[in-house]
């Protein structure tokens, strides 16, 4: 099940740029979340920190995405201490070419938003496998699991 994906590029945190295509060869997990420093964000955040060392050790690095500018990824991941980088998509270019943008409902209200997505990368720059409509509860440790199980 592993497509190919076109090339794109974003600032990201620690004063970098990510270029998917200077990531063939190297695995990575890319997660998309509604919003920097709110609760479920924060959680899954959170989770995936408590698993980097696992994913690490099998050649897989993770990144985390939303519509946040990168000033404020920079305040959440310090106050998180998150040690991977987080990429901004103000613009929503990414998240679009992804299709993670849903019209949601929040309090009766009707508005767009990221849907929570994870997608795991091969070294071809391939998408291996991806989870939409995310539950935060044990979903790093399921990505986790799946990264195990593709070898």
């Amino acid at each position: 099940m592993s497509k190919p994906f076109p090339d794109f590029e974003l600032p990201a945190t620690g004063n970098q740029r990510f270029k998917l295509s200077a990531f063939k060869g190297h695995p990575f997990v890319l997660y998309f979340y509604p919003r920097d420093d709110t609760p479920g964000c924060t959680d899954e955040g959170i989770q995936f920190m408590g698993l980097n060392d696992e994913f690490g050790k099998l050649g897989y690095t993770i990144f985390g995405i939303s519509r946040d500018t990168v000033a404020s990824h920079e305040k959440f991941k310090k106050k998180m201490g998150f040690p991977f980088e987080l990429l901004a998509d103000p613009d929503e270019t990414v998240c679009n070419l992804f299709g993670v943008m849903k019209d949601k409902n929040m309090y009766g209200k009707k508005v767009r938003g990221i849907e929570r997505s994870t997608f795991i990368f091969g070294r071809a720059g391939n998408i291996l496998k991806e989870w939409r409509g995310v539950k935060v509860p044990n979903h790093a440790q399921e990505v986790l699991d799946a990264v195990k199980a593709l070898g």
